[in-house]
């Protein structure tokens, strides 16, 4: 299986603009530049943003698994990736995620997650540190 992505970009790096199309088109032409990616408040998105992203997603996905592994049947998964940079390098990834898991104590949900943190296709490419955190909620 492959997936792809493309990205353009017009112009120098201040004052250039960039668009970024995923396969299925989720992302289609959505707008990046120097300033979604460094200043606040601007309209777009950025690598570091869509690498959160892609992580946040993994990660759930893969606590699901182990859940739907355990025979549990229904769960609710919210997940927050946190990505930390200094200067122009990506240092660690947080990950907090808050499920309702009937049946499971915070320490099972912790273990899964943990296993999660490690194995997810995502972290497995990554080379920074990630951490995670679980909480259940009723």
């Amino acid at each position: 299986m492959k997936r792809t992505a493309e990205a353009q970009w017009i112009g120098n790096i201040k004052e250039g603009k960039g668009a970024i199309t995923s396969q299925s088109e989720a992302l289609n032409k959505t707008n990046y530049s120097f300033k979604t990616r460094f200043e606040e408040n601007e309209k777009g998105t950025n690598p570091e943003e869509l690498l959160a992203a892609a992580h946040a997603g993994c990660f759930t996905m893969a606590v699901s698994f182990a859940l739907t592994e355990k025979g549990l049947d229904w769960a609710s998964l919210n997940t927050k990736a946190t990505l930390s940079m200094e200067g122009f390098a990506i240092k660690s990834i947080h990950l907090s995620i808050i499920g309702i898991v009937p049946g499971f104590t915070a320490e099972e949900f912790e273990a899964i997650t943990k296993d999660a943190e490690k194995n997810c296709l995502i972290s497995k490419a990554l080379n920074v540190q990630i951490t995670s955190e679980a909480h259940l909620a009723d």
